[in-house]
């Protein structure tokens, strides 16, 4: 269902409006998103900054919403229309988290979006706002004591599976903790172009143009931007090739590999090169990057990227890294990347839908998939030469579950060091880069060095 022209220009139908899409399509939000700020709707800086902050908080308190919602609705629960629960969310959420935004405004906002898109159905929306937002004050929550994974989900709206795995492996403080976390806007890192420019060149430029900006805590290449801009893709730095917007767990996952000039390396699971670009850069341009990926599109997106970057090193190949005979002409090399497609529970905060797309049984099916995609990286590898594993998740099964299969089944595998000078607090006991949000204020990564012997 389309918006009518009346509500093109209105951020919390465009933000409806989204939401249905994702919840229809099992889209992902920032592209739907980022289409409609390309077109230019809305057109004022603070409709845009709104119709962001609606989408990525209503997905973010979803589970909170949700619960408030079913129990001031008469009917039942799961026949309650998509379209019309979002009008709920967005509006609930408006009154909830956004002290700017006046509850009558929120629900007359929701009224007139229902009026446009579902006929008929604005006296019941009217009545489910106005008797939660009278009684919500009220609401009873599940009790922390007699059942902590239902307190953890109502309250800092997460599915409940997820927080009985999370309380199992983590304890109570730190699952509610990285709960928290995952429900907080995170900050926006961006890579410096190491080969144009130093961080602190780039720091006092962007200094110098108004924006407040700072070092990051453990990529030495990394910076945060405090205030980004609505118009973020426009600034010259980014086209200019002096920036990659990048999370800084991503980030350490390419020094954590530390390639060499002059050596051979290859990424399996390139995507669109963010770890591509890095590493060439890392390499200062000397020696080959193959960048792999099953994708055409975003090899060519790579390919583009590099060329802004002045990246010459970097090669493309259409692989299926699931298929040994795809990977078998890839050669060998003295380091490989296997940045293996994952659950992505390690980046909640960035990407809210995820919780609610994912299911245990969805979980169960990376796995598999991961190990084959390593075990085919290893023939990659040459003798002496180092294979690294890394997920944006923090679900064991996905992260040293994998590895340690593999070094059952790989004896000619060893786990490797981490480099001279890697950051201690972002490495475990057993050696094995891991993130978290609430810990370190970054996406949850897991990568493990493993050598060839």
């Amino acid at each position: 269902m389309r918006l009518p022209p009346s509500l093109k220009d209105n951020p919390r139908a465009l933000a409806v409006d989204i939401l249905n899409r994702v919840d229809g399509e099992q889209a992902f939000a920032e592209p739907l998103l980022d289409a409609v700020l390309s077109s230019g709707r809305p057109e004022s800086d603070a409709d845009r900054g709104l119709l962001t902050f609606l989408v990525y908080g209503t997905l973010r308190m979803r589970g909170l919403l949700d619960f408030l919602i079913d129990r001031f609705y008469r009917g039942k629960p799961h026949a309650l229309q998509t379209g019309i629960r979002n009008i709920l969310r967005v509006a609930l959420f408006q009154a909830r988290f956004a002290e700017k935004i006046p509850d009558y405004a929120a629900v007359d906002e929701a009224v007139n979006t229902t009026k446009a898109l579902f006929p008929g159905r604005e006296k019941l929306v009217n009545a489910i706002l106005r008797n939660t937002l009278r009684g919500m004050a009220a609401v009873e929550y599940p009790g922390l004591e007699a059942d902590p994974a239902g307190h953890i989900a109502v309250t800092q709206s997460h599915p409940r599976w997820l927080v009985e795995r999370w309380l199992d492996g983590l304890g109570f403080e730190q699952t509610h903790a990285l709960c928290k976390a995952d429900n907080e806007i995170p900050p926006l890192a961006l890579r410096v172009n190491l080969l144009k420019a130093t961080r602190q060149d780039v720091m006092e430029r962007l200094a110098r143009a108004g924006h407040d900006v700072r070092p990051t805590g453990y990529s030495p290449e990394g910076i945060i931007l405090a205030k980004p801009p609505v118009a973020l893709r426009e600034m010259p730095e980014l086209t200019g090739g002096l920036l990659y917007v990048q999370d800084e767990a991503s980030q350490l996952v390419s020094r954590f590999l530390a390639p060499g000039k002059g050596e051979r390396v290859l990424d399996l699971c390139a995507g669109a090169g963010g770890k591509t670009t890095h590493l060439a850069a890392l390499m200062e341009n000397e020696g080959e990057v193959v960048a792999a990926d099953i994708q055409a599109g975003k090899l060519e997106a790579l390919e583009a990227t590099a060329r802004r970057w002045g990246i010459t090193a970097v090669k493309t190949a259409v692989v299926d890294a699931a298929n040994a005979a795809g990977t078998a002409g890839l050669g060998s090399f003295d380091r490989v990347l296997v940045d293996a497609p994952c659950s992505g529970l390690g980046t909640l905060r960035r990407n809210p839908e995820i919780r609610w797309h994912l299911t245990a049984r969805k979980l169960g099916e990376f796995p598999p998939l991961q190990k084959r995609i390593l075990g085919n990286a290893a023939a990659c590898v040459k003798g002496g030469g180092v294979l690294l594993y890394s997920t944006c998740s923090v679900m064991p099964e996905e992260d040293e579950g994998v590895v340690e299969a593999f070094l059952e089944g790989h004896r000619d595998f060893i786990p490797a060091r981490p480099p001279a000078g890697f950051p201690d607090d972002v490495v475990d006991a057993k050696g094995f880069l891991r993130t978290f949000p609430h810990r370190h204020g970054t996406d949850g990564f897991f990568g493990a060095l493993l050598r060839r012997r």
